[in-house]
């Protein structure tokens, strides 16, 4: 196949990777988990009318900075308030990181453009996609704002320190772009987003014996960029409230959690972010080993340009440097770390075109990790087909079978063909299987989900009977979605004496819990109260559904019951 019919083929797998970012974006309700908070934090700031101090459920929600809210909310303001709408800039942000993962590697490629004029977008458009076929950023897209934004804003820095390095002609542009980025990504989350890069940055420098380098990098300029975007609202929030919200994000949400595990549950291990690196960005970080041998033999190398092997080691050092911050905190997530899948791709990308190119070391790591990918995926579709097949189980999927078909006939070919040296269709199976799974999830798995989301049914049911007087409230579960379909205050109960008090009370009152507490609580609540509506709900874990275990169920009572 000539290499600009190959390319073309690139950008169309590309183009039909994308498509399912946008696909479908308010057919499916809420997700609980995280959600929630930002599809109804902007309508209320529509609301009121007050764009300095966002609330959910109408009480303030200052736990985090305001650029999330105030992107919805503009979005809101031009498209209407609904929940694909709150989704569009997600998908548009995911955008950008695939973008910058096509431009990291262009930019750290070996080869010049006159060398090989095609070499270096085709590593960029491998990598580009290599991302845009991950499917959990297809998944975070879809649902979780604020962590797509600040891998997004994070990913820029890197992109635009990288491209000062690699284009010194242009620095002080990239430079301002980077502060730019810093500054967005510092109003999104918080200092995360300038304490990562200047790790990194700074470890880059000092390894490559360059540290007198730091007063090329802008810093005063920089500052006014970055205290610019930052403080005008930091300063309209202390006029308003004080030191009060600000100590507690900063001491509390930042500080404190870090180093206590402040707001976190669950207490994980030193390594718990090496599985978690490769699960956010497969199948292309399985090329990582590959990757790292390829630019071992390299840096022996004295042909290549020092410009695009110092890339590559900063990419290294964002990953690395990245992993080992979170790696030592006290509070532990699996999205702390996927601000690094930017770099990932691009270093995969590399890799693939270089070896594509008959390196004949890189061709071989290639080839044993394309057919080690497609054992994965039909092993990973055996497993889903396992788990939810339709039929006879409480746990069944729409789509499951053909989740399962399609990874397991698509991880066959990529084996098949890796083993008989075609890599280059084998890396193309790769990615249509992907495509084809992803469209699938789109399409037809995310839909039968809608069975396992009690809050938009819970508030149908609701919805005729609820008084402007009435009370609803929710008692050990999180269901903060059923604030934004009810357009009112949805009261959090987590202690039991409250919620018999409520249900005790002359007012008509309504609840959510679980079965369990209720038939725990019956006696106590009265002999009044009754069940309007049961659901079924998703939140289990693995063993749960290995053991076959009833799906948890939900109940929505009542205090006062219609005869």
């Amino acid at each position: 196949m000539a290499a600009p019919t190959r390319r073309t083929v690139l950008w169309l797998l590309l183009v039909a990777a994308i498509c399912p970012y946008f696909i479908g974006l308010g057919d499916s309700s809420i997700w609980d988990a995280n959600e929630a908070f930002y599809v109804e934090t902007p309508r209320e700031m529509l609301e009121s009318g007050d764009y300095v101090s966002p609330t959910f459920n109408y009480e303030p929600r200052l736990n985090k900075p305001v650029l999330s809210y105030w992107i919805v909310a503009a979005f809101y303001r031009v498209f209407g308030i609904s929940v694909g709408v709150q989704r569009l800039p997600i998908a548009l942000g995911a955008m950008v990181l695939i973008a910058a993962a096509f431009f990291l590697a262009r930019a750290a490629h070996p080869t010049t453009d006159a060398a090989d004029p095609g070499g270096r977008t085709e590593a960029g458009v491998w990598a580009a996609l290599g991302l845009a076929i991950t499917p959990r950023l297809l998944m975070f897209s879809r649902r979780i704002f604020i962590d797509v934004y600040i891998t997004m804003f994070m990913a820029l820095t890197l992109l635009f320190f990288a491209l000062a390095e690699r284009y010194p002609a242009r620095r002080r542009l990239f430079l301002i772009l980077m502060y730019v980025s810093i500054g967005l990504g510092v109003l999104t989350k918080g200092p995360i987003a300038l304490v990562l890069p200047a790790l990194t940055f700074g470890a880059y420098l000092a390894l490559r014996r360059e540290l007198h380098r730091i007063v090329e990098m802008m810093i005063p300029l920089g500052t006014v960029i970055v205290l610019a975007l930052v403080v005008p609202w930091y300063f309209v929030l202390y006029l308003r409230h004080g030191w009060t919200y600000i100590g507690s994000f900063f001491l509390g949400e930042n500080v404190a959690r870090y180093t206590e595990g402040y707001g976190v549950d669950s207490v994980r291990g030193p390594l718990f972010y090496l599985p978690v690196l490769f699960s956010d960005s497969f199948p292309w970080a399985a090329f990582l080993i590959a990757s790292a041998l390829a630019d071992r033999r390299a840096r022996r190398s004295t042909v290549e340009d020092d410009r695009v092997t110092r890339l590559r080691s900063l990419l290294w050092l964002w990953i690395a440097i990245i992993v080992l911050f979170f790696s030592l905190s006290a509070a532990k997530q699996d999205l702390y770390i996927f601000p690094v899948v930017p770099a990932v791709a691009a270093l995969a990308g590399i890799v693939i075109a270089r070896g594509l190119a008959q390196e004949p070391r890189a061709s071989r790591a290639i080839r044993f990790t394309t057919a080690t990918i497609g054992v994965v995926v039909a092993l990973i579709a055996a497993g889903v087909v396992y788990l939810f097949r339709a039929g006879g189980t409480g746990y069944a999927l729409d789509g499951a079978l053909l989740t399962g078909a399609a990874g397991i006939a698509g991880g066959a070919i990529v084996t098949g063909l890796a083993l008989a040296y075609r890599l280059r269709a084998a890396l193309v199976a790769v990615a249509l299987t992907f495509i084809v799974l992803n469209w699938v999830f789109v399409l037809r798995v995310l839909p039968s989900f809608e069975a396992y989301k009690p809050s938009p049914g819970f508030a149908r049911s609701l919805e005729p009977r609820l008084m402007p007087d009435d009370v609803v409230a929710t008692y050990n579960e999180a269901l903060p979605s059923l604030v934004f379909y009810l357009r009112r205050q949805v009261h959090q109960l987590f202690d039991e004496d409250r919620l018999v008090a409520l249900m005790r009370a002359d007012r008509q009152a309504y609840a959510v819990l679980s079965r369990d507490n209720y038939a725990a609580l019956a006696n106590s609540l009265g002999s009044t109260t009754c069940v309007l509506e049961r659901r079924p709900t998703f939140e289990v874990k693995l063993r749960n559904i290995l053991a076959r275990e009833p799906l948890p169920e939900l109940v929505l009572i009542a205090n006062r019951c219609e005869p």
